[in-house]
C-alpha cells in the first residue's frame, strides 16, 4: 500500500510517524512545498522571531529520522493537481500514484488586498519560516510598527516588537481584541498586559488603506485617523488551503469537508489539520492548533489503515506574550456565563465558561493549575460547580473528585 501525504507541516509529520508506528511495511511519501523539513510554527512569532530559537530547534524531525523510518520526504515540491479517477497527483516534478492520499495542506495567512496597499513593501504576514525571515531584519529599535488585527498572532508579534524596542500600535476592527477566540474578561486582561508594556491598542477601528509610495508609510483608518509607520503586520487570520481539493471535486465546507473518520467525499482521499473541517456536536468544526493537527493526523493515520474509530477532538491552545502564558482548554462556543477566578497568592487568573451547568472552556493566564484541572474535567466530559470555582477557598483539585 502506498500512502502519499500532500503538505509537510505538523499534521504531515504526525500522520507519517503514526503510519510507520502502526505498519512497518506501508510505503509513505511526504511532499512539501517549502525547502525545509516539517517544523513547528508557534515559535515563529515568539522565540524564533526574537532570535532565541535557531532553525534546528524548530525542526520536528531530523533528516536522519525520515531515512531511518523509510519515509520519503520530498522538499521544495508543489502538488499541482489531484486526479481522483486515476489515483494520481501531479507535482512540479511529475506524477505520483497513490492508494491513499492524505491532504495536510494547512492554511495561508490572509492578506489585505492590493487595492488597500496589502502588497506594498514593508507589509508582512506571520505564517511561514520565509515570512519571519523577511520580517526579522525590519524589527529595529525606534521604528514604528502597526499591527492590523488583534488576534493571537498579531498580539504575539506586537509583544516581540516591543521587546525589540519598536513603537507598536495594534488596530482591531471589532469592538475588542480577541473577539472570536477569548472571553471578554480574558481579553480585558490581555489588553491591560499589552498596554502595560507600552503597546497602543486601537479598537473599533477599520483600516481603509496601507498608504505610501512603493513602501508602506502610514495606515489610514476608516474614521479618518492616520497612523504613521515604518512597517506593518497583517494578523487578520488564515484561510484553509482548499484549492487543490476543490479543483478535484472534493466537498468543501469551511475547509476540506471530512467525515468523523477523516475521509473526504472521495473514499481514497483523507484530510487532517488546519485545512480540514469535521463533524462535531451537530456542526462542522475546523480547528487551527498544534493539538488538533497532531491528534487528528494520528486518528486519520489509524483510519487509513482500517481502525474505523471516529476522531474526538480535545481542543487546547496557548499564547505567549511578554512574561505571560495563556493556556486554553475546550471551546467557549455556546457559553452563556463565565466565572472569573483569581490565581493562588494573587498570581494569575482563570476564566471558566459554562453553558448552563456544563463546563465548556477554561482560559488560564499564568495559572497552570487552573488549566490542568479544567482540561482534565473537560476531556473527561465532566463539569464543576460555578459557585465552587468562584470561591477562592475552593481547592481546585477538589473539583476533580
Amino acid at each position: 500500500m502506498k500512502i502519499v501525504i500532500a503538505g509537510a507541516g505538523q499534521a504531515a509529520a504526525s500522520l507519517a510517524a503514526r503510519l510507520r508506528a502502526l505498519d512497518a511495511n506501508v510505503e509513505i511519501v511526504v511532499i512539501g512545498e517549502e525547502p525545509v523539513a516539517p517544523y513547528q510554527r508557534p515559535p515563529l512569532s515568539k522565540g524564533y522571531l526574537l532570535g532565541e530559537m535557531p532553525l534546528d530547534r524548530l525542526t520536528l524531525r531530523a533528516d536522519e529520522w525520515w531515512q531511518e523510518n523509510r519515509i520519503e520526504l520530498r522538499k521544495a515540491e508543489r502538488v499541482l493537481a489531484i486526479d481522483p479517477s486515476a489515483r494520481e497527483i501531479e507535482t512540479t516534478r511529475g506524477r505520483e500514484r497513490y492508494d491513499a492520499l492524505a491532504l495536510t495542506l494547512g492554511a495561508a495567512a490572509r492578506r489585505l488586498p492590493a487595492a488597500m496597499g496589502g502588497e506594498r513593501e514593508g507589509v508582512h504576514v506571520v505564517r511561514s519560516l520565509a515570512d519571519i525571515d523577511a520580517l526579522a531584519p525590519e524589527l529595529r529599535p525606534g521604528r514604528r510598527l502597526v499591527v492590523v488585527g488583534g488576534g493571537y498572532i498579531g498580539l504575539e508579534a506586537a509583544a516581540v516588537a516591543r521587546k525589540l524596542g519598536l513603537e507598536v500600535t495594534v488596530v482591531e476592527a471589532g469592538p475588542r481584541i480577541l473577539g472570536r477566540v477569548a472571553s471578554e474578561p480574558m481579553a480585558d486582561r490581555i489588553r491591560a498586559l499589552q498596554q502595560g508594556h507600552g503597546v497602543d491598542i486601537v479598537e473599533l477601528a477599520g483600516v481603509s488603506e496601507l498608504a505610501g509610495a512603493a513602501r508602506v508609510e502610514a495606515v489610514h483608518l476608516t474614521d479618518g485617523r492616520e497612523l504613521p509607520c515604518d512597517l506593518a503586520i497583517c494578523g487578520i487570520g488564515v484561510l484553509p488551503e482548499t484549492a487543490l481539493a476543490g479543483e478535484a471535486g472534493l466537498a468543501l465546507d469551511n475547509g476540506i469537508a471530512v467525515d468523523a473518520f477523516g475521509r473526504t467525499s472521495d473514499p481514497a482521499i483523507w484530510a487532517a489539520g488546519d485545512c480540514a473541517s469535521f463533524p462535531h456536536e451537530g456542526r462542522r468544526l475546523r480547528l487551527e492548533s498544534v493539538g488538533n493537527a497532531i491528534d487528528m493526523a494520528e486518528a486519520v493515520a489509524a483510519n487509513i489503515l482500517g481502525a474505523g474509530k471516529p476522531y474526538i477532538p480535545r481542543p487546547w491552545f496557548w499564547s505567549d506574550q511578554f512574561d505571560a502564558k495563556l493556556q486554553i482548554a475546550g471551546l467557549a462556543t455556546g457559553a452563556d456565563h463565565e466565572v472569573v477566578r483569581e490565581g493562588e497568592g494573587g498570581h494569575g487568573a482563570s476564566v471558566w465558561s459554562f453553558a448552563g451547568p456544563r463546563l465548556l472552556c477554561v482560559e488560564a493566564l499564568n495559572d497552570a493549575r487552573a488549566y490542568m484541572v479544567g482540561k482534565r474535567l473537560i476531556d473527561a466530559g465532566r463539569s464543576a460547580d460555578p459557585a465552587a470555582v468562584a470561591d477562592p477557598a475552593t481547592d481546585l483539585k477538589a473539583l476533580m473528585r
